[in-house]
């Protein structure tokens, strides 16, 4: 399917529709310059013949020899429309054959009869043929000499938008370094990545759009990630120093109250840093073969929230244990904080799913992913949206693939495929 591929790309399609219509035009002018050649060729041999037919004419009315001249009166290889154009009383020339050879007859009235004369038209059909076979090699050597110019042309075109592309798609990958850069060198100081210096050039002003957009956007990402990993360091020497004045109050419903919301600010900042880690990239995957039946019975039963684990065919995994703990928990506080219950981990090979049947996620969760400080549907809850944030963190470090659905009869649906670690029966 590969070769289907390349003569459906762009170098092939714009190669087809040059060559296209250089042979159509090629054609046009081939045929004009035939009928235009063609015409005064004929002409010629006309006027050739018609002198010749003058001449038999004039000997005819005088009764002198003629033996100069090839004629004869109502032959019959005579053509038929010249004969029935004679029989009306008008003169006429016309391309016909005599003993098997072309010719080219005229012929006039002459006493009721059809005075005919001829010349040889062989040579003439002849270069006439020399003439459309010089003009079709002329067509197919300009139809291929664009071809291969346009081929040319378009295989550049579609290289530089090939790289273009291919940078994009790093950079939805995540490598927001990478830059397209066209004319190859650096840019001068003040001046952007793989600006035009010398002409217009519309594919090099693809290429510094995308360039300008991704330097930009790896700007305010890296404007965000400094501010949230800021935000959380600097909250926690004053919740730290806070927890500890909190400790001396008397014992009482204020100090419980205080105490409480101490915590959840305390888990927001360490959430916070999390987030700043695994945006900066530092966290760094222990991974390690993991029976994941047990794995996940284990991490059910330690976070104390009411969920029913199932178990079908379990794998072996590769993984880290500590950060599957985190991912799996988060989805169960996630799932009876915004949920409903029952709450169910299904476990069939390597794939994981958490259940619940509450209101399900909101649309955009689905299409787009968790986004933090984001809850979507209202009916799902209170929070900040940083636990499905930190899942998503946590899955593409270990390498999972992490999707989110609603079930069809009500619930939200996230599944976790984790890869397969060394063993028999992952074989």
């Amino acid at each position: 399917m590969s070769w289907i591929r390349r003569a459906t790309s762009l170098r092939w399609q714009i190669a087809a529709t040059t060559t296209a219509v250089c042979c159509a035009v090629a054609a046009v002018l081939g045929i004009l310059v035939h009928n235009v050649v063609a015409r005064q060729v004929v002409g010629e041999v006309r006027k050739e013949v018609q002198a010749v037919l003058d001449h038999a004419l004039a000997h005819y009315a005088y009764g002198t020899a003629h033996g100069d001249v090839a004629m004869a009166l109502n032959p019959a290889e005579l053509p038929v429309p010249l004969a029935r154009l004679v029989a009306e009383g008008h003169s006429g020339s016309m391309v016909g054959e005599r003993d098997g050879k072309p010719v080219m007859w005229a012929a006039a009235p002459a006493d009721g009869k059809a005075l005919a004369v001829w010349i040889p038209y062989g040579s003439t059909r002849s270069r006439l043929r020399a003439i459309d076979t010089a003009i079709l090699a002329s067509a197919g050597l300009a139809a291929g000499t664009v071809a291969l110019a346009g081929l040319f042309l378009a295989g550049r075109i579609s290289r530089r938008l090939a790289r273009t592309a291919a940078v994009a798609r790093r950079i939805t990958d995540g490598d927001l370094d990478a830059r397209v850069a066209l004319d190859g060198s650096p840019p001068a100081d003040g001046e952007e990545p793989g600006r035009v210096r010398r002409h217009h050039d519309e594919v090099r002003d693809v290429a510094v759009a995308l360039d300008t957009m991704a330097e930009t956007l790896q700007n305010r990402l890296e404007a965000e990630k400094r501010f949230t990993a800021d935000v959380a360091h600097e909250l926690r020497t004053p919740l730290t120093g806070s927890l500890a004045a909190a400790g001396l109050l008397p014992e009482g419903r204020p100090k419980e109250m205080i105490n409480d919301r101490l915590r959840a600010l305390h888990l927001l900042t360490e959430d916070l840093l999390e987030i700043s880690r695994l945006d900066a990239g530092a966290e760094k995957p222990d991974l390690a073969p993991c029976p994941l039946g047990p794995a996940v019975e284990r991490i059910v039963a330690a976070s104390r929230l009411a969920a029913e684990v199932r178990t079908e065919d379990p794998a072996q995994v590769l993984t880290d244990r500590r950060r599957l703990d985190r991912i799996l928990t988060n989805l169960l506080v996630n799932a009876h904080r915004h949920g409903q219950p029952p709450v169910t981990v299904t476990v069939t090979g390597p794939v994981v799913s958490v259940r619940d049947h509450g209101p399900g996620y909101p649309p955009e969760l689905i299409r787009q992913g968790p986004k933090r400080f984001r809850t979507g549907d209202p009916g799902r809850g209170k929070g900040h949206g940083l636990g499905l944030t930190i899942v998503a963190g946590q899955a593409a470090v270990l390498g999972i693939r992490l999707t989110f659905a609603n079930a069809p009869d009500g619930g939200a649906v996230t599944t976790l495929t984790l890869p397969l670690g060394p063993g028999p029966e992952n074989a």
